[in-house]
């Protein structure tokens, strides 16, 4: 499958148009689909499998209490034992090409495996004609997440990625205070976390360090090669799995990929963001192994002269600045990780912390820390703007599983979270190695009609990775 043209990708305004439908339709969605307390009839019950089932994957399946759990994946079924213990009446497998070609009632698919998987399972499942949540980033490299956002647009599926946070109330909140000039024209927003480097993460998911020398061998209970799928063939070592592979350039997407589409997404919604101008980064140390220890990425984007209309569903009841359409300049975003964080407010008390994480938006009349208003007086204002947004009962998991019976989409579908990935991705392929000294020199101007970067060649070999025979994603 090739890269997107222009013609082929969903047009931004015509998204937004479809956006705005969807929130609007749920609220008139039948109520037994509704709610995650809300039992469906047993013809409208989903056929669900689960792949990838340590950690997140055991949490994920667990959100589906009203579905049918028909089916378990997971390469290595010690890790796997205690979700295959809950669901005794699903088939296990350790590959999920076979579980889907053997599978034929399955109407859906949840993906939680490590990155590298992520593209090549939820490709597997869309093919088949399967509805899909995907968990964050959609994929590992940003030309698989055009891929798969293109494969799901044409088959017509269900798809949900899982940003969870994206169906929170504090998500609508922040695109309502924006929308109504709360803090003026929005101009920079700083994004920070504290993961990997601190105590427990050090100790789970480590980053910044080299390859071990040592090969013990896999234990019996995992299937090592079908765990490595796609990515180049390495000994097992358990600083890679269950759960340590985040860290690594192979396996994971480090710690951008990893907070970074819970972060953005409030953050694009709010402000109408599409495909940044450029990306630049800086970090500590880096090797081929892993991701740094810290790093900070700045993200350009133009201005949206047309962003918010008055007839648009998503800000029907919002006054003054909204009513008439509000333009957008340009905006800087700065992504911080590895405890790395934004200078402080100058206006922000003494008392008053930033925090190991949060984000920070800064408007020609103010700021929004976290969720707060500063100052205080457009804080005061801005506790007079009504909620104006549909809310989304039951949250993100209902919200997918709802889109399966009705079609609607829902909020983190891949013609949202495709691009929204792409984004966060980019943000690694300026973290490489190999690009270090370059990006001392420049900043990376990216085309995302051409998809490319139109001023380093060298950062083109990263938008995608090569695959391990036999595997393949087109």
């Amino acid at each position: 499958m090739r890269p997107q043209t222009p013609s082929s990708r969903v047009p931004r305004r015509q998204f937004l148009k479809q956006a705005g439908l969807a929130l609007a339709t749920i609220q008139i969605v039948p109520p037994h689909v509704v709610g995650r307390g809300a039992e469906p009839p047993p013809s409208q019950r989903l056929n669900i499998a689960g792949i990838g089932l340590g950690g997140q994957g055991s949490h994920d399946i667990a959100q589906f209490p009203n579905e049918n759990i028909v089916a378990l994946c997971d390469p290595d079924w010690r890790h796997a034992a205690g979700t295959f213990k809950k669901y005794p009446q699903a088939k296990t497998f350790k590959d999920y090409r076979e579980m889907l070609d053997t599978m034929k009632d399955l109407d859906a698919v949840v993906v939680a495996t490590p990155d590298h998987h992520h593209a090549f399972a939820s490709m597997e499942a869309i093919r088949r004609g399967k509805h899909v949540y995907c968990e964050k980033p959609l994929t590992h490299s940003v030309w698989e997440a055009r891929q798969v956002a293109e494969a799901a647009r044409q088959a017509g599926v269900a798809t949900q990625m899982g940003n969870q946070g994206q169906a929170s109330e504090e998500t609508r909140r922040l695109s309502e205070l924006v929308w109504s000039g709360a803090i003026g024209d929005v101009t920079e927003v700083h994004v920070w976390t504290d993961r990997p480097s601190r105590g427990l993460f050090d100790e789970y998911w480590p980053q910044g360090v080299d390859r071990p020398k040592d090969t013990p061998t896999p234990p019996e209970s995992m299937a090592w090669d079908l765990w490595l799928g796609p990515a180049p063939e390495r000994p097992f070592h358990p600083i890679y799995a269950p759960f340590r592979w985040r860290g690594w350039w192979d396996f994971g997407t480090g710690a951008l990929g990893d907070i970074g589409c819970h972060s953005f997404d409030p953050i694009f919604r709010a402000l109408k963001l599409g495909a940044p101008t450029s990306v630049q980064a800086c970090s500590s140390r880096v090797n081929p192994e892993t991701y740094p220890l810290a790093s900070m990425v700045t993200y350009q984007f133009p201005a949206r002269t047309d962003a918010i209309q008055a007839n648009n569903a998503h800000v029907r009841g919002l006054s003054g600045r909204a009513a008439g359409g509000l333009a957008m300049p340009a905006l800087k975003l700065v992504w911080y990780d590895g405890g790395l964080r934004p200078p402080r407010p100058l206006d922000l008390e003494d008392d008053e912390v930033l925090g190991d994480n949060g984000r920070l938006l800064i408007g020609t009349e103010g700021y929004i820390l976290g969720g707060r208003v500063y100052p205080e007086k457009r804080r005061v204002d801005a506790g007079r703007i009504a909620a104006s947004i549909p809310r989304v009962p039951g949250g993100a998991y209902t919200e997918w599983a709802n889109s399966c019976r009705t079609k609607v989409p829902a909020g983190s579908y891949f013609d949202w979270a495709g691009p929204l990935a792409e984004t966060v991705l980019l943000g690694n392929v300026a973290l490489r190695v190999q690009m270090r000294e370059a990006l001392t020199r420049l900043t990376l101007h990216w085309d995302t009609a051409a998809f490319q970067f139109t001023n380093s060649p060298k950062a083109n070999e990263f938008l995608r990775r090569a695959y391990r025979e036999p595997w393949k994603l087109a």
